[in-house]
């Protein structure tokens, strides 16, 4: 009987440890674009809203780079981003895989 919980547990450990849970979501966020960078958001590509401002009260001037842990806890590695600049203006990337990068930079 023990052996068999044993394999249970072992097989579940595999299922859950798996390259959707285990994948690395810390990503660096870099800014070259000339602008400050006042908001950030990365949003799971199924959700139809942003999430909260990442940066909060911080700004990201442009040639510094902010590392961010991008998870929501669903296991999805598939984000959309947005980032507002000082002058205004915004740019979205769509279906960024947090989970095969470990930075993305803005122009």
């Amino acid at each position: 009987m023990h052996l068999r919980t044993a394999s249970l547990t072992a097989a579940l450990l595999a299922f859950t440890t798996g390259s959707a849970f285990a994948a690395d979501r810390n990503v660096d966020i870099v800014n070259n674009t000339g602008q400050t960078m006042i908001h950030f958001y990365a949003s799971n590509t199924g959700t139809n809203s942003w999430e909260e401002d990442i940066l909060g009260h911080d700004k990201l001037a442009s040639g510094d780079t902010q590392p961010i842990d991008i998870n929501d806890g669903t296991g999805a590695c598939k984000f959309d981003f947005k980032a507002v600049f000082a002058d205004g203006s915004s740019s979205v990337r769509q279906n960024v895989d947090v989970c095969s990068i470990s930075s993305f930079t803005y122009h």
